[in-house]
């Protein structure tokens, strides 16, 4: 059985992620694993709970502005959309700053970014200190958990569930901010038409 934690756990949860632990949280669109981006040694431990192969790189789940900024190059453009939708159910590919090392994007000079949507995950990302990895609880290439009883019997290597609803139940949007045009990448909650009004 993987222990499960109700809102009043944020500084156990925040402890777990902290000694290189993985946990499962509710977020805004589907059931997600995390683990600090500051430990190489949390991110293999992630890499092997989601049986996923080393060369895709995972999204990043940001308590706000200030920590994008941290790990990520920032333009006009960027700004516009972090101000408008941000938290909220998208995702934004910005080009990753030259100090982050380079197993949080796998080589990659781009970085996946998400701000956290509820107070909870905020808590907890704060108290870590640092972004975490943010991906779908599910074994690479299957379904998604939609339960916590599926996340239970798919991800065995975590070491805690936060206990929560998922909002949407759908993935988030992603655009990609790194070239010239603004390219939706995959369509969620936030349609490409409010991102093209915005821009």
């Amino acid at each position: 059985m993987i222990k499960r934690y109700t809102e009043n756990d944020i500084e156990i949860l925040a402890d777990i992620l902290k000694n290189d632990g993985i946990i499962c949280v509710p977020t805004d669109t589907v059931y997600g694993l995390c683990a600090r981006i500051s430990s190489i040694n949390a991110y293999n431990k992630l890499l092997n709970a989601k049986n996923r192969p080393a060369e895709k790189a995972f999204p990043v789940m940001c308590a706000n502005g200030e920590q994008i900024k941290k790990i990520a190059v920032i333009d006009e453009k960027a700004e516009k959309i972090i101000n408008a939708f941000m938290p909220g159910p998208i995702t934004l590919v910005l080009k990753k700053m030259a100090s982050l090392p380079d197993y949080v994007t796998n080589g990659k000079s781009t970085i996946a970014v998400r701000m956290a949507t509820s107070y909870i995950l905020r808590k907890i990302i704060e108290k870590v200190g640092c972004p975490v990895f943010m991906t779908s609880a599910n074994k690479s290439g299957e379904p998604t958990c939609t339960s916590l009883e599926q996340v239970e019997t798919t991800c065995l290597n975590i070491d805690g569930m936060l206990e929560g609803n998922i909002g949407y139940g759908k993935a988030s949007t992603i655009v990609d901010c790194t070239a010239e045009e603004t390219k939706i990448l995959r369509e969620g909650p936030i349609s490409e038409e409010q991102i093209k009004n915005l821009i």
